[in-house]
């Protein structure tokens, strides 16, 4: 599976916070979040990568994307989730990062949802495993909550240069 967004390259701060924006929603564990669609390149089926020395655990290794080496960046594993498996629900998220492509491995993909600037709310202070300032609101729809995330600054904490 291998789904192409012809998006191009778009720094999501220099956008007014007045715009409705959409956002590529996905589960890691119990917990959705959500990525700036415009940052999405493609969505693949999750295939094993080639590992790399010294890489640290969550950098699976990299993949040969039609001739572009993409480093490939387990989430769950960065996040501290526990007992993370394969299987074929299990997607990568290419991204477009500034000049970088990155792939992120994530339990699934749900759907892309538009959030008018009503329905962000602020994160809260909360130190954990991931930066409270990567976080850039929280959306809601209905009864659902997205932890909205400013996918540049996780990628910078991921050790992806």
């Amino acid at each position: 599976m291998s789904t192409v967004l012809n998006h191009a390259p778009h720094d999501a701060r220099t956008e007014a916070p007045t715009s409705i924006r959409e956002f590529l929603a996905f589960k890691l564990g119990n917990e959705e979040y959500g990525v700036d669609i415009l940052r999405v390149q493609e969505i693949r089926s999750f295939e094993q990568p080639t590992r790399m020395v010294n890489a640290p655990e969550h950098i699976l290794g990299v993949v040969n994307l039609r001739g572009v080496i993409v480093p490939i960046i387990d989430m769950r594993i960065q996040f501290g989730l526990h007992n993370v498996k394969y299987d074929g629900f299990t997607v990568v998220i290419v991204l477009n990062i500034g000049s970088k492509v990155v792939g992120m491995v994530v339990d699934a993909v749900s759907d892309v949802i538009t959030l008018a600037p009503e329905q962000l709310r602020p994160a809260p202070e909360i130190s954990g495993a991931i930066d409270s300032s990567a976080v850039l609101a929280l959306g809601t729809v209905n009864d659902r909550m997205l932890i909205l995330l400013d996918i540049e600054r996780v990628m910078n904490a991921s050790s992806v240069q």
